[in-house]
């Protein structure tokens, strides 16, 4: 048990033993870092809501094949995507990982919008 410089009258005998590694605090670093473009946010915010290819999501945000190419092998590297092959076609979506979620439900959060796929409309199939 580690004995802390100041005495505020809490005790937390504990929290040295409970406080994780530096490298697991880098993770998290490293994930937030990747959220730091707003292009690369859009792309991955998209790709909680469908699966798409590469000519798709450079159309739908209207950036270049090449940029997004690059933001989906960035968010492919964190493990906030996956993709699939089919023939010669390469399509991605969000990972279905609890920080993959997480990030999506922050977004919109921090961004105060509802998710497409619990819009009324969307549940009705319209």
């Amino acid at each position: 048990m580690k004995t802390l410089p100041h005495d505020h009258g809490q005790t937390f005998e504990h929290m040295p033993d409970q406080i994780p590694n530096p490298e697991d605090f880098q993770i998290v670093a490293d994930l937030f870092k990747q959220m730091s473009d707003q292009s690369r946010i859009r792309i991955f915010w998209l790709l909680c809501h469908c699966e798409e290819c590469v000519i798709n999501i450079s159309s739908l945000v209207e950036m270049s094949s090449p940029a997004v190419s690059h933001h989906l092998k960035q968010l492919k590297i964190t493990g906030l995507i996956v993709s699939r092959r089919e023939g010669k076609e390469v399509y991605y979506k969000a990972a279905d990982t609890v920080q993959a979620q997480l990030l999506h439900h922050m977004i919109e959060q921090v961004i105060q919008i509802s998710c497409p796929s619990s819009s009324p409309s969307h549940k009705e199939g319209k």
